[in-house]
């Protein structure tokens, strides 16, 4: 896919605006005309000490009025889902006609971000306001910090295959499906979860088949030489990684922690939030 790149050093601010290429052109173009009254957001925090089974209140939690948010001198921006946007995402196949996310309860957030070789491009990506702020003060210090994305564009740019997204190494958040084999809304559905470079940093888990073989998953299959991490090559995420030090600080967990799988590309929020918002969707 074709991308207009610009050299950080050799740009101002208006230089960075106008980065705008066949994949994001449509995309600055639609929220340029998404509403203009701008009302302080309020954060749709979920206290964990808050009753579980108080589902209600979860949902009510979820859908704090919040208006536009946006800091376009620094290119870094939150905004509402607008009508042109909606259209696209159900276009792409990231809003399935399944979909029981509320729109109101998804944010689009504008950003940049550098690749391996300190090009800065726009990057998009469709979060749940439940993260929307901490998101988007985790890429302006990645921004900062010169932190290589390669790729931020929506699923909807693929119509939604993760497969053909991670092999592209694209960088993405929401993307609505249920749990294989459930009702239960996964975390990339719910907008909770963010995967990173994910060609270098794939996701494997052993599985055990029905007649007692083993079977190797890798995802994407592309990104199998990834897989040794003690190389080391570019995109590579690791514990010690300022990425995933600055997701853990917002609360986030890391697949690569994991131990019945490892999913180095995979941020997510812990279960025992995610599981209200899943139940009050599913059940509404």
């Amino acid at each position: 896919m074709a991308f207009e790149v610009l050299k950080h050093s050799e740009n101002s601010v208006s230089d960075i605006s106008a980065v705008s290429a066949e994949r994001s052109a449509a995309a600055d173009s639609r929220a340029a005309e998404a509403e203009s009254s701008a009302a302080a957001d309020s954060r749709a925090a979920v206290a964990e000490s808050s009753a579980a089974s108080d589902v209600s209140a979860v949902l009510a939690d979820s859908r704090v009025n919040s208006a536009e948010k946006i800091d376009e001198t620094e290119g870094f921006s939150i905004r509402e889902i607008s009508d042109d946007l909606f259209d696209r995402m159900r276009a792409g196949n990231t809003y399935k006609k399944e979909c029981i996310v509320p729109r109101e309860d998804l944010r689009y957030l504008v950003v940049l971000h550098k690749d391996k070789e300190g090009n800065t491009h726009r990057g998009e990506m469709v979060v749940h306001k439940r993260i929307a702020e901490d998101i988007l003060e985790i890429f302006k210090k990645l921004y900062d910090a010169d932190y290589p994305i390669e790729r931020m564009t929506l699923p909807d740019n693929y119509m939604a295959d993760d497969e053909t997204m991670m092999r592209d190494n694209n960088s993405s958040c929401f993307n609505f499906r249920f749990i294989s084999h459930t009702k239960k809304i996964s975390k990339h559905g719910l907008g909770m979860a963010v995967d990173i470079n994910p060609l270098y940093n794939p996701y494997h888990k052993t599985v055990k088949n029905a007649d007692g073989t083993t079977e190797e998953v890798t995802e994407p299959a592309t990104g199998m030489d990834y897989l040794d991490r003690t190389r080391d090559f570019d995109y590579k995420i690791n514990k010690n990684d300022l990425c995933c030090k600055l997701f853990i600080e917002k609360g986030f967990e890391w697949g690569g922690n994991w131990s019945d799988r490892k999913d180095y590309q995979h941020f997510e929020l812990p279960t025992a939030i995610t599981e209200k918002y899943a139940e009050a969707y599913t059940k509404e």
